[in-house]
């Protein structure tokens, strides 16, 4: 008996899933356990688990395409086994299943439908539209067509960069053929499951396939199987020499792009080892640099050459302006933003904290073995004391009553290349130094990675942002809601303070409380921050 598999609901907010990867195939035999895919929400990529066995029969979401919860996933079942009636309606009664068994015969035998047959799309035409790549992704912008109508593409090839609200993607194409139309231009956007794009065999008449109405996908073939082998040896040869493709673009997954980055490494001098020549994680991590003295001559030498030429010291130039579009990432920072900035009474109360003991403290901690605690731990461990004396600062405001939170759960902000993540320590107020410290460290860590749970940036009942690793010596921010409350923490800086009557060197750090009107007062507001500042100025105290 065939099992239907749904897009699973991965979070108590998860609406719709993106499949970042098959880890399976059509006709892949399926054993209890077996990762079948990679799916993506817009706070993580998680493994999904077969809890079936069998053979997977149908593929219902590609890679890089999005679909609410509950859609159709995949079918798995016995090898042969006829699913057009879980196809046709899923959970349908036996009635249904036989008018969709003959609707399959009917589209299968053209000759008995003339009057249809000219409507359909031909056999082999892939119809692509705009994927939903993340949960609240409306529409998305073609970044860049990485074919171009009339190329040969092959199953897993790069099609374009797409960009969403959260990030630019690279859109692998899931079908073999000719790229017949391109429906969306670069630099244009299009709502979800607009055309993007036709595969098919070269000739094939465009204007008839996007006149025709949407109907069921051909069959996953063996002409799309056939075909991969043929190009395979040209893809290869690319990928040994780590080549870009026509526009110079290097092809690597955003983790490997990310290594990179961090460790200085230039993918340009990285072989790639995955399909189709893309450079995936142990490329970056395998990469032995080699002494190029060369190249670095060049660029030293290149700045001397052009230095000289100066024609005339005069100043002569032309107004000039560069329109660049919104990015979706940006509009929906925006939009985010603005519905808590503007729903939410925002008012702020700064302080400035004695640090000289924090810092005496923090250097007996870390002179025990094994031990590393750093001062944004310090700020985590007080504010955590603090709310357990402060109730009213860990709540949350809704029309009909204020939430108390009797549980501490830390938001920490970090920035992650694609934007702003706050993972969430549980239980904060439970924990001690070196605990927050590791938790923060194991969070902050697997955010940047992309590896981090949807669950684990779920249920803050306070955010601390710490910019101060930055020189920045104060700042505000916007509440992240559903708090009432955010602290924003600034550098520690020394200067002239006065100490029993004498100025001397002491060090500071300025703190700024952003609190929600409707729940958090003035008064209260500045309570938090006294009883804030007396653990952090007395660390000893947050170690009874």
């Amino acid at each position: 008996m065939a099992e239907v598999i749904n897009m699973p609901r991965l979070s108590d907010t998860m609406e719709e899933g993106t499949v970042a990867k098959w880890l399976k195939k059509v006709g892949d035999k399926i054993e209890e356990g077996d990762i079948l895919a990679e799916i993506e929400t817009d706070k993580a990529t998680m493994e999904f688990e077969s809890f079936h066995e069998g053979t997977l029969l149908h593929i219902g979401i590609a890679e890089g395409d999005g679909a609410p919860v509950d859609s159709l996933l995949a079918i798995i079942g016995e090898d042969g086994e006829d699913i057009s009636s879980l196809l046709a309606g899923g959970t349908a009664p036996a009635a249904t299943e036989e008018a969709s068994a003959v609707e399959a015969v009917a589209e299968s035998a053209p000759a008995a439908t003339p009057a249809a047959a000219p409507a359909a799309i031909p056999e082999g035409v892939e119809i692509v539209k705009m994927p939903r790549l993340s949960d609240t992704m409306e529409e998305g912008t073609v970044a860049s067509w990485l074919k171009k109508v009339g190329d040969t593409v092959e199953e897993g090839d790069i099609l374009a960069e797409i960009e969403t609200d959260k990030a630019t993607m690279e859109f692998e194409s899931f079908y073999s053929g000719t790229l017949l139309h391109i429906g969306i231009q670069e630099g244009e956007s299009a709502p979800v499951d607009e055309v993007l794009a036709v595969i098919g065999p070269e000739g094939t008449d465009v204007n008839a396939v996007l006149s025709a109405p949407a109907g069921a996908p051909a069959a996953e073939s063996a002409p799309v199987v056939e075909k991969a082998p043929a190009a395979t040896p040209a893809t290869q040869e690319a990928t040994i020499q780590a080549a870009p493709s026509q526009n110079g673009r290097i092809l690597a997954s955003p983790l490997a792009k990310k290594i990179a980055s961090d460790k200085g490494i230039n993918l340009a001098d990285v072989a790639g080892s995955g399909d189709h020549g893309r450079i995936v994680k142990r490329d970056v991590e395998n990469y032995q640099p080699s002494a190029k003295p060369a190249p670095a001559a060049e660029k030293v030498e290149a700045p001397v050459a052009t230095a000289p030429i100066v024609p005339i010291p005069v100043v002569v130039g032309e107004e000039s302006q560069e329109e660049v579009k919104n990015s979706s990432m940006r509009k929906a920072i925006t939009k985010h933003l603005g519905a808590s900035k503007f729903s939410a009474p925002h008012f702020y109360l700064t302080i400035e904290v004695d640090m000289d003991n924090a810092k005496a403290s923090r250097a007996q901690i870390n002179n025990l073995p094994d031990t590393k605690v750093s001062f944004n731990d310090m700020v985590l461990k007080a504010c955590a004391m603090a709310l357990k004396k402060h109730p009213q600062v860990n709540t949350t405001w809704t029309d009909e009553a204020t939430i108390y939170k009797h549980h501490i759960h830390m938001g920490v902000a970090v920035a992650v290349d694609e934007g702003l993540v706050v993972p969430v320590i549980k239980f904060a107020d439970q924990l001690s130094l070196t605990q927050l410290g590791a938790s923060v460290k194991d969070l902050a860590g697997r955010a940047r990675s992309k590896k981090i749970k949807p669950d684990e940036m779920e249920g803050s009942t306070f955010t601390v942002s710490n910019l101060g690793m930055f020189g920045i010596l104060e700042f505000t921010s916007i509440i992240n809601k559903p708090n009432s409350a955010i602290l924003s923490v600034g550098a520690i800086v020394e200067k002239p303070v006065v100490k029993n009557g004498e100025i001397v060197v002491g060090s500071t750090m300025k703190v700024t409380l952003a609190c929600d009107h409707r729940t958090v007062d003035g008064a209260v507001g500045a309570q938090f921050l006294q009883t804030l500042r007396a653990y952090l100025e007395n660390p000893v105290t947050m170690l009874a």
